[in-house]
């Protein structure tokens, strides 16, 4: 079936299809860890039930989000024993003992926590449970900064000693390899970008109800909470992203050059493209339409500042340009439209109308996968753009392979497809199902032992909690401004 087909084509489908399917659960589970933690904290604080009930009816989310993002982790790591053994040979001195890191400290602390937090509200008391809560918010983090260190080390690698037989060990300080000169930018980037992810979907999911009943006073929490999110933190995440870029174009021009669609040098200035075909062929990018020097004045704070192009890379050393420059379009574009909703919102709840206006309730909807849209775009940027290698600069994507033949890496291919579809297809449908359920008072929890009337803000009193005070639910509208 696959006879003809590249082997070397197939594996690198195989494990973008993975990552692609695991990359859009942990981008949620991160911001959704930390969301969660600020509603226990807030409930904690103020007593207002409202806040209790909403943990609950997102942690049930988080559970089923959070699964499928270890199961398709797993997977994932497999592939670097089957299609890429010669990278694993080369680069795990180096790599290996970063991800053993990631679950000596990340797993285990939210294997650690994760049952308190998701089935220990009714037995363990208020203090120690919201402590579980910040542990596993802590674990997701530090999972992403290990992923993250990995990553950025693969595309500016430094802190390593070359072996006698090609292998990459590392240096006198781990220090150096850790923190190498991307990964600062590229962790802020990232995890940002997941508190924005989670963000919209919360914000769609309030919208969703507001439109429904716009004196929900649980959905108003939700969306309010959402686009002061939107507000603040995506124009940040523009000055990141920048910031994020400039390293890149030091470290790696070469992917910048493709972003950009630059493949000739601009001496007096470059353009900025907003679109075109790039024509890897032709070395030129057809239909092109930008703003001339705009580009110079993003990239070097100068409109006439000289730009290289894909000329000054030789043939075998450029990336292929197509992917990143549109992937790269599609991730602006998204930040974009991020922070004119937050402004939207801003002006909606000056004048009043933050949970009165059906249109942006509608275009908060729309916007509710933006940010799972944007960082799989922005993988793509990073990986693709790496290319043709996979340590960068140093080993390249064609010798990190295991020596298969394509039917072999073809056949486990489509029964990733077909398993990865119908298994974390239901998960998702699951999930929407959840949404589409609105929160209540006296929300249940992921495996609620409730029984009788919700005493004690929704939590039936355990053995140490027996003389606990009854606590009397605020059933009223949040303010405007909340």
């Amino acid at each position: 079936m696959f006879d003809g087909f590249d082997a070397l084509l197939l594996a690198r489908i195989q494990f973008a299809f993975t990552v692609s399917f695991h990359f859009i659960f942990p981008a949620f589970s991160i911001g959704l860890a930390s969301y969660l933690a600020v509603l226990e904290g807030l409930w904690l604080k103020t007593g207002n039930q409202r806040y209790l009930d909403l943990f609950k009816y997102w942690l049930k989310i988080f559970a089923v989000a959070f699964a499928m993002g270890v199961v398709s982790g797993i997977v994932m790591s497999y592939q670097f024993g089957t299609n890429w053994s010669v990278f694993s040979d080369l680069a795990g001195p180096v790599i290996g003992p970063l991800m053993a890191y990631e679950v000596l400290t990340a797993f285990f602390l939210e294997a650690g926590f994760l049952g308190v937090m998701l089935f220990g509200m009714n037995k363990v008391g208020k203090k120690l449970h919201f402590a579980a809560t910040l542990m596993v918010a802590a674990g997701t983090f530090v999972s992403a900064f290990w992923i993250l260190s990995v990553n950025s080390w693969m595309q500016t690698p430094v802190g390593y000693e070359m072996g006698e037989n090609g292998q990459f060990l590392p240096g006198d300080s781990w220090v150096t390899i850790i923190f190498s000169p991307s990964f600062p930018y590229r962790l802020v980037h990232t995890v940002i970008a997941a508190y924005l992810t989670t963000a919209f979907v919360v914000g769609a999911v309030g919208a969703w109800h507001l439109l429904k009943d716009k004196t929900n006073a649980h959905a108003r929490t939700m969306f309010s909470m959402a686009m002061w999110m939107a507000a603040l933190v995506a124009p940040v995440q523009l000055f990141v992203g920048d910031q994020h870029g400039l390293n890149t174009l030091e470290h790696q021009p070469a992917k910048v050059m493709a972003m950009e669609g630059h493949y000739h040098s601009y001496p007096d200035g470059a353009p900025l493209y907003l679109f075109g075909i790039p024509n890897d062929a032709e070395q030129r990018l057809d239909y092109a339409v930008g703003i001339p020097h705009l580009g110079s004045l993003i990239l070097e704070h100068d409109p006439n500042a000289p730009m290289a192009g894909l000329d000054t890379v030789p043939d075998a050393d450029q990336p292929p340009v197509f992917l990143p420059f549109w992937a790269f379009r599609v991730m602006v574009g998204i930040g974009l439209a991020m922070i004119g909703i937050g402004l939207w919102s801003l002006v909606a709840r000056w004048r009043k109308r933050l949970y009165d206006s059906r249109l942006l309730h509608k275009a908060a909807i729309a916007m509710g996968p933006s940010g799972f849209v944007a960082v799989i775009a922005g993988w793509i940027v990073t990986e693709v753009g790496r290319q043709p290698y996979t340590v960068y600069g140093l080993l390249r994507t064609a010798d990190s392979a295991s020596p298969l033949d394509a039917p072999a890496v073809g056949a486990s291919l489509l029964a990733f497809i077909i398993v990865y579809f119908a298994v974390f297809g239901i998960g998702t449908w699951y999930i929407l199902r959840l949404m589409r359920q609105p929160p209540q008072t006296g929300e249940k929890g992921v495996a609620s032992t409730e029984r009788g009337p919700v005493r004690t803000a929704g939590i039936t009193p355990g053995p140490h909690q027996k003389d606990a005070p009854a606590f009397e639910p605020d059933d009223g509208l949040h303010k405007e401004g909340e």
